[in-house]
Parts: C-alpha cells; structure tokens; sequence
C-alpha cells in the first residue's frame, strides 16, 4: 500500500479544494468566509511531537511560552529530554504528566524516517503506541509534519465547530460522526481540514470569540 498524495505547496492545497467544492458544495460557501487556506505544514520529527504534546490542554500562548523555554534550555532533542531533571522540566512549565510523556517518547526511538515511508494507518499506529500521544496527536502529525492529504482529525474541537457552522448542525458533531462523514472527501480529507480550521479562525474573529 502507497502513502498517496503528499501536500507539499499551496498549489496541492488548491488542487484539493477544487476537488472538494466539486462534490460539497457547502465547502464553496465556507471558502468564502475562510479567505486564504493555508499550507500549514511543519518540519516533520521528534520536535514536532514534543509540541504536540506540549500543546495538549493548554492554550496556543502557554504552549508557545513552554516551548520557548525548552528550546532555551536545550532541550530539543531526546537525548536532552532524557538526561534532565524534573526541576529542570518543571521550569520550562511541564506538568508531571508531560515530563512522563516527553521522556516516553524520548525513549521511544521513533524511526522518523522511517514513518515517511509508511501508510497512513501505520503511522497513527506507531505513534499513538507511545505513552501521551492519541490518535488526535497523532493524525495531526500525519496531516501537518508528513503532509498526508488524506488524513483527518475528527476529534479536533475546532473542526467539529467548524462542521456545526457549515454543515448547519444544531450541535456539534461527535468524533465518530465527523470521522464517518468525513469519508466523503477522500482523497483529500487533509485538505478538507485546512479548510475548515480556516473556516473556524475566521468565525470566531468574525463573532468576538478569543
């Protein structure tokens, strides 16, 4: 089985939202609210999982915050993560959950090239197999580190949002409910997210939400 379609510029993104406005027509109407749906890929590796999980349950400022302090105290890569203290972690602003989570995947020992190389349902198999990271963690590396145009997030809060607003649901859709429609915008479910994730940001400017 291949990986199929890698997003690599924006120019896949618009190949993509062709495709989807083709057979929803609702996503027409949404790409005229969201503007500008953008590439958002991020350089695939162990960094990228450790703001993955660093960005669990905590706001897009604190995350960012934890993050700057990490990499100012050099701990980026495994081999650091590993060899500090709970004082050192504790001071970047690491719950004792995290520490836990941080360490496991540091002794994980992902092959993160190897995961290039994998289909997608391998992927989020190795990777939600370590400690602290779901399956939302893990499709969303799939989605925005590898680039897969296939994958989905659907227990992404913001996408289920997203759907209530286009789709007009009175309440937001469960994950198995968005997962399940969801499968009619393969191939390029990847690309349906952006768009709903830009969809969303737009809203909630629109409407005063912060």
């Amino acid at each position: 089985m291949g990986i199929g379609r890698i997003i690599e510029s924006a120019a896949c993104v618009t190949e993509g939202l062709d495709w989807l406005v083709t057979r929803e027509p609702r996503f027409a109407a949404a790409m005229a609210v969201a503007g500008e749906v953008p590439l958002r890929r991020r350089p695939d590796g162990f960094g990228a999982l450790v703001d993955a999980i660093v960005a669990q349950q905590v706001s897009v400022a604190s995350a960012r915050a934890i993050g700057g302090r990490l990499r100012a105290a050099g701990l980026e890569q495994a081999e650091a993560i590993a060899g500090a203290g709970d004082e050192a972690l504790r001071a970047c602003g690491l719950s004792r959950p995290k520490m836990r989570y941080l360490r496991a995947l540091a002794a994980a020992g992902l092959d993160f090239d190897a995961l290039r190389s994998l289909p997608d349902r391998e992927v989020v198999a190795t990777l939600v197999a370590v400690p602290g990271i779901g399956r939302w963690t893990a499709e969303v590396y799939a989605m925005l580190a590898l680039g897969r145009a296939d994958v989905f997030a659907p227990g992404d809060l913001a996408l289920q949002e997203a759907a209530r607003g286009i789709f007009g649901f009175e309440a937001r859709p469960s994950e198995a409910e968005l997962r399940a429609m969801a499968d009619a915008w393969s191939p390029w479910r990847g690309v349906a997210a952006r768009l709903m994730w830009a969809y969303y940001a737009r809203v909630r400017q629109r409407e005063g939400i912060t």
